[in-house]
């Protein structure tokens, strides 16, 4: 098993997930120092294919992703049998949380894009805070209204720039693709409505989708240049708010 709290994880550490990954393995060190528990459990709602639930496992951890999409269960144990490990993967809803696993028996839930397109927020937020051990955590990535309103501007849709602005979903008209964006203000509220402390929030892709992806490809050490970059804006007050996602963690 790998020490969480180094900055080591499986594989080269992605761009677009680099800042996540600084909160998680610090995160992980402190709940195994409370513990003294090298083996943490956790569960990835909405994890899809496991992208976090692979290498997580790859740590030593016992990890279960619930996910509604049978074809991502089926990717997700190919992946991890790839890789070596085992992940329990649970066919279900967020709202299906409390039917499918224990309460009180979890040190981690993931909670990553997710929050944008289930049907109660605050219901589904609130099951997943009711699987959590005392000092569990809850780690929420989200889509950011102000960067939509960014990207649809610097793509010349400065109407829909506009909507976003006003809209209270953060949506850019009707045929935007995702149903709701949350602020860092709303997403402290939520978290604080779901009997969870709120902790720092920390900007995502900043910068990385903004970049034309063939800098990234044709000059050397321009990944790890962005990915620096990424970790120094993340806590920025300015910066942080106009990054494409927003993560937080909500501890019990």
């Amino acid at each position: 098993m790998h020490a969480v709290g180094t900055s080591r994880q499986p594989g080269a550490p992605a761009v677009r997930t680099a800042v996540v990954w600084d909160v998680l393995r610090a995160a992980l060190a402190d709940r195994v120092a409370v513990t003294g528990r090298d083996r943490l459990d956790i569960v990835d709602a909405g994890g899809g294919t496991g992208g976090f639930a692979v290498p997580l496992a790859a740590l030593g951890h016992a990890v279960t992703v619930v996910d509604p999409s049978p074809d991502s269960l089926a990717a997700l144990e190919r992946r991890a049998a790839e890789a070596g490990v085992g992940v329990r993967a649970l066919q279900g809803d967020a709202a299906d949380l409390g039917e499918l696993l224990p309460a009180g028996g979890t040190d981690l839930v993931l909670c990553h894009s997710v929050l944008e397109y289930v049907e109660d927020p605050a219901d589904s937020l609130a099951a997943m805070a009711r699987l959590l051990r005392e000092g569990g955590m809850v780690s929420v990535l989200a889509a950011n209204p102000l960067a939509a309103a960014l990207h649809r501007s610097v793509s010349g849709r400065f109407d829909e720039a506009l909507k976003v602005l006003g809209d209270p979903e953060g949506r850019w008209g009707d045929r935007d693709p995702t149903p709701r964006r949350f602020t860092r203000e709303s997403l402290v509220r939520l978290l604080g409505a779901s009997g969870l402390r709120p902790g720092e929030v920390h900007g995502v892709r900043v910068f990385a989708d903004l970049v034309p992806s063939r800098l990234l490809d044709g000059e050397p050490g321009a990944a790890g240049a962005l990915i620096a970059l990424e970790q120094a804006a993340a806590e920025h007050p300015v910066l942080r708010d106009i990054a494409s996602q927003l993560h937080i963690l909500g501890h019990r």
